[in-house]
């Protein structure tokens, strides 16, 4: 019984990390946006997981653990089990962790609104993805569904949370189309330069702390204190992801740029995600490497691309998710994978192609699932709404007052028609 509550326990103080991450993500999405922008980031951030969290509560839990099919839980909605199991989670306690994740999912997915899309866009679409897009692809990799009869590994979530999030954050940026200001006609970009590269660092160490609840407390449990191996394993894979990310910024531009590094660490992060308990320390320093150099070239390509990613969600979570999601086929030693009982020892195990093909094949059907339901929802959105950006002129006062009626800063941007320069 003591062994079940300290279970218990720990699960729970991992749901307060991962929950406490979202002040992690205002501070980093904030930072890295303008300041009059500022006050509409931290606002929206607390309102959409209100709502996501009540729409988990009335069909999410249901669609990903639910009985059901290859497809979709159909079952447990308006979730209510007030039991106790003396062995194993509270019905609650396992509740709440699994909605938490949710949330970061539906966090990562509006990194592609962000500086440009209307308040009440933010309100429909986090009620259907928390209802239809995020919902699926959990259950297909962790309630039972097509992916985990395939032997899917995503210990804690580089597909399920991050890619899915990633997706529906690219739908959103294609449709919302660039910032005003960021690209000129002959093809070159300018930089719309966060306001507050201190408030970027300190959001992006908030979310490194909450990670060792998002991957330490996915054991599940305390027995054999298997969860300081996962946390050692994420410690070193966002140290690596930093250092690799600042160094190759260093070596092709002659800065060792901020926020580079910064997405470096968060790089790191969400590479190790998949794998942590899966793989050795010495592997998920090379995942954690590769991670920060993949952030720095798909920053750029996204750039040159002409898809404006003001958070990075793109490469953070999407670019960087595929490779952690894909390097558990290539690391995942037979000691933690087969014992797992439901996946398959990596590639450089002797493991063959069939755990890397697994991978693979859930990458691509997970991100082009996410990717195609977001486009469409946004698309018909767009054509009822009239649009889900702000106009020109919104834009260029800002979100904080074209959308709230007061700046986030309003000592320093005492007039609401100053332009686009005093807004920068």
């Amino acid at each position: 019984m003591e062994t079940v509550l300290m279970d218990n326990l720990w699960v729970i103080i991992g749901t307060f990390l991962v929950l406490f991450m979202q002040g992690g993500f205002i501070l980093l999405e904030a930072g890295s946006t303008r300041m009059k922008n500022a006050g509409h980031i931290a606002g929206k951030t607390v309102f959409t997981i209100s709502i996501g969290a009540l729409v988990f509560w009335a069909v999410g839990w249901g669609f990903i653990y639910g009985e059901g099919n290859w497809f979709i839980g159909m079952s447990d909605f308006f979730y209510g089990d007030t039991s106790f199991s003396e062995d194993g989670l509270s019905p609650a306690v396992d509740f709440m962790f699994q909605m938490v994740f949710a949330l970061i999912a539906l966090t990562i997915a509006f990194g592609g609104f962000a500086e440009r899309a209307k308040l009440s866009a933010y309100v429909i679409f986090a009620v259907l993805f928390s209802a239809l897009i995020y919902p699926v692809v959990a259950h297909w990799i962790w309630g039972g569904g097509w992916l985990a009869d395939h032997g899917k590994q995503d210990f804690a979530g580089s597909t399920v949370v991050h890619l899915t999030g990633a997706m529906a954050a690219l739908a959103a940026t294609i449709i919302l189309k660039p910032r005003i200001g960021k690209y000129n006609k002959d093809g070159s970009s300018n930089e719309l330069a966060g306001h507050n590269q201190v408030f970027t660092a300190l959001g992006v160490l908030i979310l490194w702390v909450g990670w060792f609840g998002f991957n330490g407390a996915s054991t599940f449990g305390v027995a054999d204190a298997f969860f300081g191996f996962v946390i050692l394993n994420t410690q070193l894979a966002a140290a690596a992801g930093a250092i690799a990310a600042m160094l190759i910024a260093w070596a092709m531009t002659g800065k060792a740029d901020v926020p580079t590094t910064l997405n470096g660490a968060l790089a790191g992060l969400v590479a190790i995600t998949a794998s942590c308990g899966f793989v050795e320390p010495w592997a998920a320093v090379i995942i954690g490497i590769i991670g920060g150099l993949i952030v720095f070239f798909s920053m750029k390509f996204f750039d040159r691309a002409r898809i404006d990613d003001p958070i990075f969600a793109l490469s953070v979570h999407g670019t960087v998710g595929v490779w952690g999601t894909i390097s558990n086929g290539l690391f995942a030693t037979p000691e933690l994978s087969v014992g797992a009982d439901w996946g398959q020892p990596g590639l450089f195990y002797g493991g063959g192609f069939e755990q890397l093909g697994v991978q693979i094949m859930g990458v691509v059907a997970s991100g082009i699932y996410a990717f195609v339901v977001a486009f469409v929802i946004l698309k018909v959105m767009d054509k009822v709404m009239g649009g889900l950006r702000v106009s020109e002129e919104e834009e260029i006062v800002g979100l904080d007052m074209s959308e709230h009626g007061g700046y986030g800063y309003p000592e320093n941007i005492p007039a609401p028609n100053r332009n686009e320069q005093t807004g920068a």
